[in-house]
């Protein structure tokens, strides 16, 4: 997987290079405001990192320092649980959400884990059977039933399936209407309810799917689904295809959550565990010369 990072962070670094096409052994103050509002960092944050930064030249080490901060609340620490352990994927429509869940639940299946899916998102006939096809294409089980009926009867039938045949993970996609829409919440509410009454602790992580691509108008919806329901980690997909990747760094500072997974491509090994030191070289390597290239 190594370089995955650094191939979904190309169209990021060639917007950087409009602005400095030529990588410096240090910056000035401006030239790092004009690289981070060009990889979509949001203002407010550009300002914080500008604003602690003392020195008239900024250099790699104090540079890396700073973004590596933006990330310091937003640790993840897996719950114990008694399996099977219950990821709830929620997220807006076009996010990507079908995709990722049968991205983990392949990874899953890589890991030697017994997984099944639940199709929970009743709302699209075309979600169920884009589900399904995924189930079936990675020899899966899936639990799902016809378009409008509960998606809470769904999730609680298929944690109750997973627990009577020992299975080790769940992952339930769920409906992904605009997140304003008050039934929204009180449908992923519900789905909450129903899974902790099927399975203790469940489910034991709620994953918010981002769509890379939005950029930092994301984080006004994950906060509006993290106000609904509370959310564990977030995964963002597309990162390839946005030069906007430095909202990354926007999004873990301001909702002060963990990014577990990033997606960087369409294939199943293209979901790739999100390492903040990883993400952030693969940024400075595009910026600052080493000395020998000097």
């Amino acid at each position: 997987m190594f370089g995955f990072i650094k191939q979904g962070l190309k169209k990021t670094v060639d917007a950087i290079k409009t602005v400095v096409p030529k990588k410096k052994l240090t910056l000035t103050k401006n030239e790092l405001e004009d690289i981070l509002l060009e990889a979509d960092v949001e203002y407010a944050l550009v300002e914080i990192i500008l604003n602690e930064i003392y020195q008239e030249k900024v250099t790699r080490q104090i540079l890396e320092a700073k973004l590596l901060a933006t990330f310091a609340y937003s640790s993840y620490a897996q719950p114990k649980y008694d399996a099977p352990f219950v990821d709830l994927i929620i997220g807006v429509n076009g996010a990507g959400k079908t995709t990722t869940i049968a991205k983990l639940a392949s990874m899953y299946k890589n890991e030697g884990k017994r997984v099944m899916l639940g199709a929970a998102d009743t709302f699209r006939a075309a979600a169920i059977e884009q589900l399904t096809r995924w189930a079936d294409k990675l020899d899966i089980p899936i639990v799902f039933s016809r378009q409008g009926h509960d998606p809470s009867a769904v999730a609680y039938d298929t944690i109750e399936s997973a627990k009577a045949k020992n299975l080790d993970n769940v992952i339930i996609d769920t409906a992904g209407r605009l997140h304003t829409q008050t039934n929204l919440a009180n449908e992923l509410k519900k789905i909450n309810r129903i899974c902790e009454k099927a399975h203790a602790g469940a489910p034991h992580r709620t994953i918010l799917i981002i769509d890379g691509t939005q950029g930092n108008s994301a984080i006004a919806q994950a906060k509006a689904f993290n106000e609904m329901i509370g959310i564990d980690g977030i995964i963002i997909t597309k990162l390839d295809g946005t030069a906007k990747g430095g909202s990354v760094f926007s999004i873990a500072y301001a909702l002060q959550l963990p990014i577990l997974y990033v997606g960087v491509g369409e294939q199943p090994e293209h979901l790739i565990k999100f390492d903040k030191y990883e993400f952030v070289n693969s940024l400075l390597d595009e910026i600052f010369a080493a000395e020998e290239e000097n």
